[in-house]
């Protein structure tokens, strides 16, 4: 029976650009399980047969996105053409390798965004689908699929979490009113946005300040209800065992350490939501990937408010640090801002 979902050019006649818009559908699928599957990388599958389309999505603790699309295929996988984000795996780990599933179902070309940053798989999945005969392609779409798989990417190459810095601040650059007030600087929509910033995050951190001043719950609402996936929450510090936030995980030492036991533990993305000395810190230590800022078109028109970051900053314009834009958004009256790290040729973030 053919997919509803089909398109209007087949495999023989596939160029670069319909490669590219399948691998797009491909990237969406695996945004549908971005908060879902984690320490897993979040993967998305298409399968273009001569019967239809035929798609698939990494499954919580479960089956790979390839093995998903291949199911749903059946017999018709024979001859397709495979687009999966991430390079399939080659060993055996919670489930068979999917290299293995794809030579025998007898596809014919597999189209890969990027290779797997996992030592265990590194290539290893290429080099075995090559051996079997199957015409492979790489880097289609590569750029949109590291964007997606950023978290993992770094997790599997550092054993740290990629660390997102979220901040809602005033138009002139507070965080909190002089009485430490800061419900609320943003409007609903905003508010919104950072519940499903949290949805993705595998942990959110504050600092024991903050949980003293706004007693925040952290917990993902995207609705009336709780959301069943919630994330890790950390306390720089000690807190009140009373505390919304509790239970959380407090901690005390060096920020890197808390990088490298959280990479341990399998977190992929740490989400840090205040306040100004644990952004600062994170900042100055270069600890932090991407920066997200909310901005309200509102001013506390003074110098005695809590600014987004304690601590000294550059001392002049040579010493300033600059990022990379990479979006502006609308959300209703306010903007939200998202900025990447810029590494030196070193490796290592300015």
């Amino acid at each position: 029976m053919k997919s509803q979902n089909s398109y209007s050019f087949i495999q023989d006649n596939t160029d670069i650009q319909d490669d590219y818009k399948i691998m797009l559908d491909a990237i969406e699928l695996a945004q549908t399980v971005r908060s879902t599957v984690a320490p897993n990388p979040w993967v998305g599958c298409v399968l273009l047969c001569a019967e239809g389309v035929f798609k698939g999505v990494t499954a919580p603790k479960g089956e790979h996105a390839e093995i998903a699309a291949l199911s749903h295929a059946g017999k018709a996988a024979k001859s397709s053409t495979m687009y999966v984000t991430l390079e399939p795996c080659a060993h055996y780990g919670n489930t068979p390798p999917c290299t293995e599933a794809i030579i025998q179902a007898g596809v014919s070309r597999v189209v890969i965004g990027i290779p797997d940053p996992d030592p265990r798989v590194s290539g290893k999945g290429i080099a075995a689908l090559k051996e079997a005969g199957i015409q492979v392609e790489l880097g289609i779409g590569e750029n949109e699929v590291k964007e997606q798989l950023a978290a993992y990417i770094k997790h599997r190459t550092t054993g740290r979490p990629w660390v997102i810095l979220k901040l809602a601040i005033t138009m002139d650059g507070y965080i909190a009113a002089p009485d430490g007030s800061s419900k609320w600087i943003t409007g609903n929509l905003a508010r919104m946005d950072v519940h499903k910033l949290r949805q993705e995050s595998d942990a959110v951190l504050v600092g024991a300040n903050t949980v003293r001043i706004d007693n925040p719950s952290l917990r993902v609402r995207l609705s009336e209800q709780s959301s069943p996936n919630q994330p890790m929450r950390i306390v720089l510090g000690k807190s009140p065992p009373t505390a919304d936030i509790q239970p959380a995980f407090e901690f005390e030492g060096k920020l890197s350490d808390l990088l490298d036991e959280l990479g341990s533990k399998g977190i992929l993305q740490l989400l840090v939501e205040g306040g100004a000395k644990v952004g600062y810190s994170l900042h100055n230590e270069g600890l932090i990937d991407r920066y997200v800022f909310y901005i309200a078109p509102a001013l506390l028109a003074g110098n005695d408010g809590l600014h987004m970051f304690d601590g000294p900053g550059a001392k002049s314009m040579d010493d300033i640090w600059r990022g990379k834009l990479l979006s502006i958004t609308r959300l209703e009256d306010d903007l939200k801002i998202e900025i990447a790290s810029v590494k030196k040729g070193n490796g290592e973030f300015k």
